[in-house]
Protein backbone atom coordinates (compact mmCIF):
# COMPACT_ATOMS: atom_id res chain seq x y z
CA UNK A 1 0.00 0.00 0.00
CA UNK A 2 1.17 3.69 -0.87
CA UNK A 3 1.71 6.54 1.40
CA UNK A 4 -0.85 8.10 -0.35
CA UNK A 5 -3.09 5.29 -0.12
CA UNK A 6 -2.43 4.78 3.67
CA UNK A 7 -3.12 8.49 4.49
CA UNK A 8 -6.39 8.25 2.80
CA UNK A 9 -7.32 5.61 5.09
CA UNK A 10 -6.94 7.82 7.88
CA UNK A 11 -8.36 10.60 6.69
CA UNK A 12 -11.70 8.85 5.95
CA UNK A 13 -11.46 7.37 9.58
CA UNK A 14 -10.99 10.70 10.67
CA UNK A 15 -14.65 11.62 8.20
CA UNK A 16 -16.07 8.68 10.22
CA UNK A 17 -16.14 10.26 13.31
CA UNK A 18 -19.26 12.00 14.35
CA UNK A 19 -19.46 15.33 14.26
CA UNK A 20 -20.45 15.98 17.19
CA UNK A 21 -17.36 15.10 18.65
CA UNK A 22 -14.95 16.18 16.29
CA UNK A 23 -16.96 19.72 17.23
CA UNK A 24 -15.55 19.20 20.31
CA UNK A 25 -11.60 18.42 19.39
CA UNK A 26 -9.63 21.57 20.45
CA UNK A 27 -6.01 22.19 19.42
CA UNK A 28 -4.72 18.59 17.77
CA UNK A 29 -3.31 17.61 14.75
CA UNK A 30 -3.70 14.40 13.12
CA UNK A 31 -0.04 13.09 10.72
CA UNK A 32 0.84 9.89 8.95
CA UNK A 33 4.26 8.85 10.02
CA UNK A 34 6.48 5.84 8.54
CA UNK A 35 7.66 4.48 11.96
CA UNK A 36 7.60 4.82 15.37
CA UNK A 37 10.34 5.99 17.81
CA UNK A 38 12.64 3.04 17.22
CA UNK A 39 12.30 2.25 21.46
CA UNK A 40 8.27 1.21 20.51
CA UNK A 41 8.44 -0.45 16.63
CA UNK A 42 5.08 -2.06 17.51
CA UNK A 43 3.39 1.21 18.40
CA UNK A 44 0.27 1.93 15.70
CA UNK A 45 -0.41 4.97 17.09
CA UNK A 46 0.58 7.94 19.83
CA UNK A 47 -1.53 10.60 21.18
CA UNK A 48 1.03 13.30 22.75
CA UNK A 49 -0.43 16.34 24.25
CA UNK A 50 -2.67 17.32 27.47
CA UNK A 51 -6.31 15.69 27.30
CA UNK A 52 -9.36 17.48 27.22
CA UNK A 53 -10.08 16.65 30.80
CA UNK A 54 -7.09 17.89 32.00
CA UNK A 55 -7.00 21.06 31.06
CA UNK A 56 -7.69 24.53 32.57
CA UNK A 57 -7.13 27.98 33.28
CA UNK A 58 -3.47 28.00 32.19
CA UNK A 59 -3.88 26.03 29.13
CA UNK A 60 -3.32 28.90 26.56
CA UNK A 61 -0.72 29.56 23.73
CA UNK A 62 0.31 26.10 23.60
CA UNK A 63 1.21 23.65 20.31
CA UNK A 64 -1.31 21.63 19.07
CA UNK A 65 -1.94 18.32 20.49
CA UNK A 66 -0.19 15.73 18.59
CA UNK A 67 -1.87 12.13 17.24
CA UNK A 68 0.74 10.15 14.89
CA UNK A 69 -0.77 7.04 13.12
CA UNK A 70 2.08 4.82 11.74
CA UNK A 71 1.79 2.97 8.44
CA UNK A 72 4.86 0.52 9.00
CA UNK A 73 4.02 -1.73 11.99
CA UNK A 74 0.32 -1.34 10.78
CA UNK A 75 1.11 -2.52 7.41
CA UNK A 76 3.69 -5.27 8.75
CA UNK A 77 1.04 -6.29 11.41
CA UNK A 78 -1.52 -6.96 8.74
CA UNK A 79 0.50 -8.82 6.49
CA UNK A 80 1.86 -11.24 9.18
CA UNK A 81 -1.96 -11.99 9.87
CA UNK A 82 -2.74 -12.08 6.45
CA UNK A 83 -5.82 -9.64 6.59
CA UNK A 84 -4.98 -7.64 3.40
CA UNK A 85 -6.62 -4.07 2.43
CA UNK A 86 -9.70 -4.88 4.78
CA UNK A 87 -7.48 -5.37 7.64
CA UNK A 88 -5.67 -2.04 6.89
CA UNK A 89 -8.83 -0.31 6.93
CA UNK A 90 -10.04 -2.14 9.82
CA UNK A 91 -7.09 -1.00 12.00
CA UNK A 92 -6.91 2.07 10.80
CA UNK A 93 -10.07 3.11 12.16
CA UNK A 94 -9.27 1.39 15.10
CA UNK A 95 -6.07 3.29 16.17
CA UNK A 96 -7.48 6.89 15.21
CA UNK A 97 -10.64 6.37 17.61
CA UNK A 98 -7.90 5.20 20.19
CA UNK A 99 -5.80 8.03 20.04
CA UNK A 100 -8.77 10.22 19.28
CA UNK A 101 -10.27 8.76 22.64
CA UNK A 102 -7.00 9.68 24.53
CA UNK A 103 -7.62 13.20 23.04
CA UNK A 104 -10.75 13.10 25.35
CA UNK A 105 -9.17 11.67 28.27
CA UNK A 106 -10.30 8.03 27.88
CA UNK A 107 -7.43 5.74 29.33
CA UNK A 108 -6.18 2.52 27.64
CA UNK A 109 -8.24 -0.03 30.23
CA UNK A 110 -11.22 1.68 29.18
CA UNK A 111 -10.64 1.46 25.58
CA UNK A 112 -9.72 -1.69 26.03
CA UNK A 113 -13.22 -2.63 27.61
CA UNK A 114 -14.83 -0.78 24.04
CA UNK A 115 -12.64 -2.96 22.05
CA UNK A 116 -10.54 -0.07 20.85
CA UNK A 117 -7.22 -1.38 21.88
Amino acid sequence: MSREEFEDLVGQALDRVPPELTRMMDNVAVFVEDEPPPEEPELLGLYEGTPLTERGEWYAGVLPDRISIYMGPTLRMCERESGGRDMVVEEVEITVVHEIAHHFGIDDDRLHELGYA
